[in-house]
């Protein structure tokens, strides 16, 4: 049968974990009296308590820690949205961040990512359609038939990429047989589509 103490502490984790969930943030001494019906001189002394048995930790600015919330930081990372990307003819390149997501760390893999939405139709063969969101890991290399996002002369579009060895080019193919291939001397790769994040309708 547990003690009150650990009745407690364990009141004190179970708050501070959902408090997280719930705000994407740590909790104040307060709040967590508030959240407990305890007093926040209570509180305060068995969050030392529970910080010194390692339990927990408890450091400025970023206040209380528990091990569900390290677990949670350490699967997680933050997308960048860099405004919006055309699949149809080129358009001029877009690079303010619009927006910041938190989401599974699993998802990506290694490198840098970062979220563009789709602007255009003439992707929608390789399931990518207007008003999705894309991620792109950014590099500067592809293989041919991967769906790059490409500069070319300032502006950028999303393509499948394939070489024209034989006539040093670069040809920028749409997924949709309404429009035609994009071919170019010369390109900058700036990243693949890794995955698509779409609404269900």
């Amino acid at each position: 049968m547990r003690t009150y103490r650990e009745a407690v502490k364990s009141e004190i984790m179970n708050f501070v974990d959902k408090y997280y969930l719930e705000n994407d943030k740590s909790p104040s001494i307060r709040e967590i009296a508030d959240g407990i019906n305890r007093a926040k001189s209570t509180v305060h002394d068995y969050i030392t308590k529970m910080a010194e048995e390692g339990m927990i930790t408890n450091s400025r600015p970023n206040g209380i820690s528990t091990p569900i919330m390290d677990k949670t930081n350490s699967a997680m990372r933050t997308v960048a949205i860099v405004g919006s990307i055309t699949c149809g003819p080129l358009s001029f390149a877009e690079e303010n961040i619009t927006e910041y997501l938190k989401l599974p760390a699993s998802l990506f893999g290694k490198g840098e990512i970062f979220g563009l939405h789709a602007n255009g139709d003439s992707m929608i063969n390789a399931g990518i359609e207007d008003g999705d969101l894309v991620f792109i890991r950014k590099q500067n290399t592809a293989e041919e038939g991967q769906i790059i996002v490409a500069l070319v002369n300032d502006e950028t579009t999303l393509k499948r990429f394939y070489k024209d060895t034989k006539n040093k080019k670069f040809i920028l193919h749409p997924e949709n047989e309404k429009y035609e291939d994009i071919i170019v001397d010369d390109l900058i790769i700036q990243g693949i589509v890794t995955k698509v994040l779409k609404d269900v309708v």
